[in-house]
């Protein structure tokens, strides 16, 4: 198993039970459509719809999902918010204004934490969403047990539905799988150049410079190689890459290829 498959498998090995979302009263389909999509980015999968405006099921809706189908095929729909909430523990009412409801208010950063301690114990978690014109009101928001508010700028706090969606389903990922990548470099697939291999572009960079004369004035040249050299180390190039840059300096030298020359052979045999 090569190393990015194995760190794959590391990044979908979430213990936590994964919290559900809530939508208050969407209007738009393609709003619930986005707002899936965000979840599927980030492992959520359970969407649950409080008294959709148009109706369910929404073909805009699965159009905006972007492939999002297993989110979008196990949507619930439900007649109130008591309902939608009525089998979890623990619930998060997202709000960009303050309210004078008196609740713990979180960041989503903490609210993922949190949310993550009690999915580790098997707990049913959510976070309730609004309307897309005014949010939630008062009575909905006392039903939740903390506010989730992002930090946002005050004067242009209005998100739309499936930006905060996608804001706290990352949260929660980021948290739930302690910052796992999908991939990173895998050194063993791109290993390092030798320093062998680094001196010999090097020399052969310089080279292709001395006979373009371009340390000018000669004296200057040692500084301008150290450099040169010193912007190459910096790149800590692979050793695919150091193959790449004496492929470019040989062009640039306007070397003859072996194919231009064997042709030019045998144009001048006939």
């Amino acid at each position: 198993m090569s190393k990015n498959a194995k760190i794959r498998d590391e990044a979908r090995a979430i213990t936590a039970k994964p919290p559900a979302v809530i939508l208050c009263e969407p209007q738009l389909g393609e709003n619930i459509g986005t707002a899936a999509r965000a979840m599927a980015n980030f492992g959520l999968v359970d969407l649950r719809i409080v008294n959709p405006r148009d109706g369910w099921p929404s073909e805009k809706a699965r159009a905006a999902a972007s492939r999002a189908d297993h989110v979008i095929d196990k949507v619930q729909v439900f007649d109130s918010v008591e309902a939608a909430i009525a089998d979890l523990q623990f619930v998060f009412a997202t709000t960009a204004r303050s309210r004078e409801v008196p609740k713990p208010v979180r960041g989503p950063d903490e609210a993922a934490k949190k949310a993550v301690e009690l999915g580790e114990t098997g707990s049913a978690t959510g976070y309730l969403f609004g309307r897309e014109r005014w949010g939630l009101n008062n009575e909905e928001v006392a039903l939740a047990d903390e506010i989730v508010t992002l930090p946002v700028d005050p004067d242009f706090a209005s998100l739309n539905i499936a930006q905060a969606v996608l804001v706290c389903s990352y949260e929660w990922r980021k948290t739930a799988s302690s910052g796992a990548l999908p991939f990173i470099l895998d050194e063993e697939e791109h290993p390092p150049a030798k320093k062998e291999d680094v001196l010999r572009l090097f020399e052969h960079l310089e080279g292709a410079l001395d006979k373009a004369t371009f340390f000018r004035p000669p004296e200057r040249r040692p500084h301008m190689v150290r450099t040169l050299r010193n912007i190459f180390q910096k790149a800590e190039l692979t050793e695919q890459e150091v193959r790449a840059l004496r492929g470019v300096v040989a062009s640039l030298e306007k070397r003859e290829t072996r194919a231009r020359k064997e042709k030019a052979e045998k144009n001048s045999d006939s």
